[in-house]
């Protein structure tokens, strides 16, 4: 079975030496419905064959289109015209045959068939491969298809998404009779779409939502990680600065009571803020604090701690 394989493939492969003293007529056909890239790729490709050459394409009309392989959305005029803008084409021919046979070719002067390799089946029932006989005389040159693009495909994508193109037509213009589109369809497929855009839009909105929150909760986020970066730097010049005024406000309260005591030589405290017209000596003995205060020439003092209450004598 291999062996087979093998001999079929080299068959496909042989090919009969190319014209020297003129250029080569390559012959590629096809239907080319709805022209794409993937058309005029294998188009580049016939007509790089070879250093020299003259690219003939043949396409079918719609008659023998629509009945071996189907309807197809463009006409055999427009199919025709489409090739004939394709740069690498240098003569289209019109209303070609189904299968080739010698005939074809001789009328032609065709000295190579250009196609992909993969067996082609014949709808007419002619051969189990519609490029059989020219791949059998060595006339049959390979080119490569290209994959992700075909007209199936590009069909295929319409009908997927067909009520967006029906709304989009409408939209542009034109009747639900040119879409033959019936007055109910029509309505529905307004409806739908009206609630497919509103549906849209509060979609947006919520993303704009969605991200200004992000960003408050990445702003909020950068704020707890710069507190915790210099927590120890603003705790310490918080205790710093509580230090420094309470360290102020314990010296003026130590001032203060020095010099209350520095005026007891005269035998009375007083308070220089006061408004009050009393003498010291009963504000002491209404809080019960007994001052016993002896100062001696020098004016020395000092304070005992031992008792409750507190002592003043002279110098030793």
């Amino acid at each position: 079975m291999e062996d087979d394989d093998h001999k079929e493939h080299k068959q496909t492969l042989w090919m009969l030496d190319p014209p020297t003293d003129r250029p080569v007529r390559v012959y590629a056909d096809g239907i080319y419905d709805l022209f794409h890239f993937g058309h005029a790729r294998s188009l580049e490709q016939a007509k790089k064959s070879f250093p020299n050459t003259y690219l003939l394409v043949g396409c079918c009309n719609d008659e023998v289109t629509h009945s071996l392989k189907g309807k197809t959305v463009m006409t055999d005029t427009e199919r025709y015209e489409s090739l004939r803008h394709c740069k690498w084409v240098d003569e289209v021919i019109p209303d070609a045959p189904w299968v080739m046979d010698q005939e074809f070719i001789d009328k032609h002067r065709i000295d190579y068939v250009a196609h992909d390799s993969l067996p082609y089946a014949d709808a007419s029932g002619a051969a189990n491969d519609v490029y059989e006989f020219v791949k059998s005389i060595g006339r049959f040159k390979e080119t490569k298809r290209t994959e992700g693009i075909s007209t199936s495909d590009i069909i295929m994508r319409i009908v997927k998404d067909y009520n967006n193109y029906v709304m989009r037509n409408l939209d542009r213009g034109y009747s639900r009779r040119d879409l033959g589109v019936s007055y109910v369809k029509e309505k529905r497929l307004r409806v739908n779409m009206s609630l497919k855009k509103w549906h849209e839009k509060v979609k947006k909105q919520q993303e704009k939502v969605e991200e200004k929150i992000n960003t408050v909760a990445k702003s909020a986020g950068m704020n707890h990680n710069l507190w915790v970066e210099n927590a120890d730097r603003l705790v310490a010049g918080f205790l710093e600065m509580f230090e420094e005024g309470f360290h102020k406000m314990g010296t003026a309260i130590r001032d203060r009571i020095q010099v209350q005591l520095m005026r007891g030589n005269s035998g009375e405290l007083t308070y220089e803020d006061s408004d009050d017209d009393y003498h010291d000596d009963d504000y002491y003995d209404d809080v019960d604090v007994d001052f016993d205060v002896n100062v001696d020439d020098d004016e020395e003092y000092y304070y005992d701690y031992s008792a409750d209450e507190e002592v003043y004598s002279d110098s030793q």
